[in-house]
């Protein structure tokens, strides 16, 4: 089961992205991460990334898809994959799909996290850290998760804000290239989608609502993956 996964900051994908990890035993792939693994073992790949990230540019798409196809030639990947976070645009879109014909890999499922703007902006800012375990849920804006008389609804301790969660321009910036359906990450995961509609729902489309709480969208997301 290969899939691409889809959805704003603040939908809650590494969350869903996390369960599908442990139920189907199959790798969490996030760009990220391969950036991170590839300068750290020094490979040639690594060493290219890391000028242009040392020189603050953006690692143009022929490092980062190669490093991707390497990822997902691994050993672990044999049963499937879930990459996370590319292609964030339209023009990676179709890249990593003549990628990834190329190599005989299928994505056999793209999964959109569909997310009103605002809410995920709203869910972005009301984050909440506990300073004990920043795994206890806690968000100002979210009912189901909100803190208890300002202090940690799980174990009561002191909660912290991340500054970058603060910062109204930088999420309206990463916010204004997912939702950008012309050349941006909405239209690189319309470009599948239209793939889907040529070739007889391969790959297969899931649409998740992800306004209700977690467990809701996991339930929902389980249910169209068993279908």
């Amino acid at each position: 089961m290969n899939i691409l996964f889809f959805g704003p900051n603040g939908s809650g994908k590494g969350t869903q992205g996390a369960v599908v990890k442990e139920k189907y035993g199959i790798p969490h792939i996030e760009t990220g991460v391969i950036f991170r693994d590839n300068i750290s073992r020094g490979t040639d790949l690594g060493k290219e990334a890391k000028g242009y990230i040392d020189r603050g540019e953006l690692v143009p798409d022929s490092i980062t898809i190669p490093m991707i196809l390497d990822r997902l030639r691994a050993d672990d990947c044999k049963n499937g994959w879930l990459l996370d976070g590319f292609p964030r645009n339209l023009t990676q879109a179709r890249e990593l799909d003549k990628a990834l014909k190329k190599e005989g890999i299928a994505v056999d499922i793209v999964i959109d996290m569909v997310l009103p703007r605002e809410i995920a902006k709203g869910r972005i800012m009301g984050r909440r850290l506990c300073v004990n375990d920043n795994n206890h849920p806690n968000n100002v804006n979210i009912e189901a998760i909100k803190p208890v008389d300002g202090k940690c609804r799980i174990c009561g301790g002191e909660l912290k804000t991340r500054s970058d969660d603060q910062d109204e321009a930088a999420i309206d910036q990463r916010h204004n290239i997912y939702y950008d359906t012309k050349t941006g990450t909405m239209a690189g995961m319309n470009y599948f989608k239209e793939l889907s509609k040529k070739n007889n729902g391969i790959p297969k489309i899931i649409e998740l609502d992800g306004r209700p709480g977690v467990k809701e969208v996991t339930a929902e997301l389980l249910s169209k993956l068993e279908a």
